[in-house]
This record gives structure tokens, C-alpha cells and sequence, in this order.
């Protein structure tokens, strides 16, 4: 297959993308050389004080802090605005002061005489991608390589609502696919990740307890390591470049199609636990939403219950966490068009789902540098009883595993440069009805690797106008052994994406 690139035209076009793109860089690296060295979520560090590589070493991957503010229900302050709409009792989470730089005097918590701003903030990615291979067939305005786009953009509630009760909750404008929606409703804007938290702190004996509860949307999205699916790496990821067909169910299958309530605790700052179950927004809220309905599996049939593990003993300056998390979804797959009942019929038998993971992480942070290793496997059981009789399967049952290696280094005092590496891995039971549509036309595997560098100008610094504004550049290249079960072709898939994330 012809490279891309090397027509007249196409080179031109992949010229000035380049050009818009490092004018957008340059500009921000002006910022950074002549105005006085903000923050990741500016209504984060608007509320606590905190500069970015307090509660980060990468967008969006957590220290301790941010760990335990996450925890606290996202209701730490601290900083020079007061924390809630109106002045409140003294609370002070003294787990989360303990792991910060540095801090405002405790007495400040109260915040009667500070004033009140909204955490609200947005970002943006703007992102050049170029794959080895023109990919097809494009659609306007995309070109069949050496894109240009900016997507997503999202606005953000990030903090506290009352001195207990905090919420992250996103709304996201996506740009069109590459080979346009391929579904009826054609949404560009969407909710996203949200995560609504009551939290408070108790002493039993000699150890402290964080507790509280999780209202979100997305299974992992709650979690505060970064080793399950919702915030794993990579955090800014192109939306026109091709990508593996299979994921196991936890990774996304449902993001913004349910609902859930969990309960969670960290107990003595080690031991974390928590039960969550989730259940299926009706189709036309999800529609509403700006959700396609249509782009999960199916409908949960009934509650599907999530469970999460962890141990983080921690010295010096060292950080081990170990843990486990899981779900089991009975589903009831679409019907699909056409049927005389609409689109949202599905088929009176449940294709079961048992997810289990393991997964651990190593975080030290050294004089001007954070380590971190991170790994995690996930193996799903398929009991595929409505699949497999209705003909969208060749097994009645399936194995399907996902295996994440990372390693990564955020030097600098401020963090400044992130150097990242991934394998990544798929593989499971051939189902040549089940993966029919991919490219081995019976297997899922899929394997390779991410390697990314990254610059955050303003990590533990304050920038213009601090703490309203934050950027980060990045130069990430994917590439791959085997694309959804064949190895041929597969390197076409290789990805180089150049982009600028900006929040404020």
C-alpha cells in the first residue's frame, strides 16, 4: 500500500497542518519564556493553592495527594478563594495536607472573609495525526492522512459543592470520526466522565478512615490509581487514528451508558476497599445525554456490581500499591435493525461477563523527579447465551485478556518533562462470528507499543494569571505488532501524534 504523504498535495496539506499546529506550540512556549513561570484542572488549584505537580506527575496520572484529595470528595482547600458557595464549619482533612508541598495555614479552611469563584474550567486538544498508510475512505473535512483536529473540548465542574459533598463532571464537544458517525444521532456534544462524591473523615481507635460515596458513570472512573481503565494511559489520544477493535467490557463498554452508587473506604491510609453496582440509563436518557445508546453492547440486565481492592503501604519517599478490581454485567445484546419493536430491542437471553483484574503500581519521587512503574491484566469470562443461539457467535463461551505495561519519568522540579513508555496487549478465544468484522476475520489480538514525551511548562510554578491557565505539548508515537489478529498490514496502523492540550 502507498505511504502516506507522497503526493504533491498531500504534502502540502500535512505542511501547513504542521505549520498551525507549532504556531500554536511556539505561542505557548512564549508564555513560558517571557512571563514568570499553572496548574492541571484550574478549579483544582484555584481551590486548594496546590500547583499542578502537587496532585499530578502527568495529566492526568495522580500523586498522593491528588490520590487522597480525590478521596476527600474533591473538597480540600486551602486556597486563596473560599472552597464552597457559603462559609462553613473548619473542616480540615489533615490526610490531605499531609502530602502536600506545601500549605495554607489550616485556619484559612473556614473561609468566611475569601471569595467565592465557581470551580468550572475547560480544555482543549488541538492534534496532528499521521498514520503510516492514508486510512479510508475519509470524510469532509479529514483528508486521508496528515490531519488537523481539535477535539476534544470539554467543560468542567472540578471541586466542592458543601465542605462534604465534591463532583467532577464533564461535558465534552467531540469532532466527527474519520469515516463519519456511524451511528443515527450523530451527537458531537456528550456528557463525560462524572464522579459526584460525599466524603468525611472518622479516627477508630488509633486509625484514620476516609469514607464516602461515588456517584458515576463509568466504571474505573471513580478509582484514584491509574492503572484501571478509565484513567490509564494515554491521557490525550488522537480521535482520527485507527485503533484496536476489542476491549474487554470494563474498558469502556459502558462509559456514559449507566448509572452507579458505590460506598468506599481508605482505611489507616493503606487499605483501600469499595463496592459499586451500575445499571443502564433508558436508551432515550442516554440519547438525551448525548450518549449513542446504540454504541454499548447491549442493556444491563439489572444491577451489574463492580468491586475494588487495593493495599498502598508507603515509606520514605516510596509508594507500592497492589490490588484488585472487577465486574460482572449480565447483558442483553441489541436486536439490531431491522425488527418490528425499534432499535433498542434486544434479545430475551444475557450474554454473562466476568472481568477480573489485578493490578499494581511503584510511585518514588526523588530530588527534581517522580518514578513511576505501573501493570495490570484484566481477564474476562464470556458465557455468550444469547450470542452464541442467535447466531452472533461461534462459541458459547470465551476468554478474553488485556495486559498494560508502563513505565514513566516526570523530571524536573516542576515536572516539567514526562518521558512514557507502554506494551500493550489483546488476545482471546477465535470466534469467526464474533470478530467477523476484523481484520483476521476471527481473532482479536492485538499488541504493541506507546511511547510518548511530553512538556508541561508550569507543573509546581505559577503562571500568567495563575491559577486560570495550564498547557501541555506532546509527541506521541504508537506502534504495532498484530491489529485485531493479523500481523500483515498492521504497521499501516502506526500513529505519530503531535499535539497541545490547553486548560483553563
Amino acid at each position: 500500500m502507498r505511504k502516506g504523504g507522497g503526493h504533491p498535495a498531500a504534502r502540502r496539506h500535512a505542511f501547513a497542518s504542521i505549520v498551525v499546529l507549532c504556531a500554536a506550540i511556539i505561542g505557548a512556549v512564549a508564555l513560558c519564556l517571557f512571563a514568570q513561570p499553572a496548574h492541571a484542572l484550574p478549579s483544582f488549584a484555584r481551590q486548594t493553592g496546590q500547583p499542578c505537580g502537587t496532585c499530578h506527575t502527568d495529566y492526568f496520572a495522580l500523586t498522593p495527594y491528588g490520590r487522597r484529595f480525590k478521596l476527600l470528595g474533591y473538597t480540600t482547600g486551602g486556597g486563596k478563594f473560599r472552597t464552597t458557595l457559603f462559609p462553613s464549619s473548619s473542616y480540615v482533612p489533615e490526610l490531605a495536607a499531609g502530602y502536600a508541598r506545601e500549605f495554607s495555614d489550616l485556619a484559612a479552611y473556614a473561609g468566611e472573609h475569601k471569595d467565592w469563584v465557581p470551580p468550572v474550567s475547560m480544555m482543549g486538544v488541538i492534534g496532528f495525526t499521521h498514520t503510516d498508510s492514508p486510512q479510508a475512505p475519509p470524510t469532509a473535512p479529514y483528508h486521508p492522512n496528515d490531519n488537523l483536529v481539535l477535539s476534544p473540548v470539554s467543560f468542567f465542574w472540578g471541586g466542592a459543592i458543601t465542605e462534604h459533598i465534591g463532583a467532577f463532571a464533564q461535558a465534552t464537544w467531540n469532532a466527527p470520526p474519520l469515516g463519519g458517525f456511524s451511528d443515527p444521532f450523530g451527537h458531537n456534544w456528550t456528557w463525560d466522565n462524572t464522579d459526584i462524591r460525599f466524603a468525611n473523615t472518622a479516627t477508630i481507635g488509633s486509625m484514620d478512615i476516609i469514607y464516602g460515596i461515588t456517584a458515576n458513570n463509568n466504571p474505573s472512573v471513580q478509582d484514584v490509581w491509574n492503572t484501571t481503565p478509565a484513567w490509564g494511559f494515554p491521557y490525550a489520544a488522537s480521535n482520527v487514528a485507527p485503533t484496536p477493535a476489542t476491549h474487554t467490557l470494563i474498558e469502556g463498554a459502558f462509559a456514559a451508558h449507566v448509572g452507579s452508587v458505590g460506598a468506599y473506604t481508605l482505611i489507616n491510609d493503606v487499605l483501600y476497599l469499595e463496592v459499586s453496582g451500575y445499571r443502564t440509563l433508558d436508551p432515550h436518557t442516554q440519547n438525551s445525554l448525548g450518549t449513542d445508546p446504540l454504541g454499548a453492547p447491549g442493556l444491563l440486565d439489572g444491577v451489574a456490581p463492580y468491586f475494588r481492592a487495593a493495599i498502598e503501604p508507603h515509606w520514605g519517599d516510596h509508594w507500592m500499591m497492589m490490588g484488585a478490581f472487577g465486574m460482572l454485567a449480565k447483558v442483553n445484546p441489541f436486536i439490531g435493525l431491522p425488527n418490528p419493536t425499534g432499535p433498542f430491542a434486544t434479545f430475551p437471553q444475557t450474554d454473562n461477563y466476568t472481568d477480573v483484574g489485578v493490578d499494581a503500581q511503584y510511585q518514588y519521587q526523588g530530588r527534581g523527579y517522580w518514578l513511576t512503574l505501573r501493570g495490570s491484566y484484566i481477564r474476562e469470562f464470556q458465557q455468550l447465551n444469547a450470542s452464541f443461539v442467535n447466531g452472533l457467535a461461534s462459541n458459547p463461551t470465551n476468554d478474553l485478556h488485556s495486559l498494560k505495561l508502563q513505565g514513566s519519568a516526570a523530571l524536573g522540579s516542576d515536572n516539567t518533562i514526562v518521558l512514557t513508555a507502554q506494551y500493550f496487549r489483546t488476545w482471546g478465544t477465535p470466534d469467526p462470528l464474533l470478530y467477523a468484522g476484523l481484520a483476521s476475520g476471527l481473532s482479536p489480538d492485538s499488541n504493541g507499543w506507546i511511547g510518548e514525551i511530553a512538556y508541561i511548562p508550569w507543573g509546581a510554578s505559577k503562571a500568567p494569571g495563575w491559577p486560570w491557565a495550564n498547557v501541555r505539548l506532546g509527541l506521541q508515537y504508537t506502534w504495532y505488532n498484530r491489529f485485531d489478529g493479523t500481523t500483515f498490514g498492521a504497521q499501516n496502523n502506526n500513529t505519530l501524534f503531535l499535539y497541545a492540550w490547553f486548560a483553563m
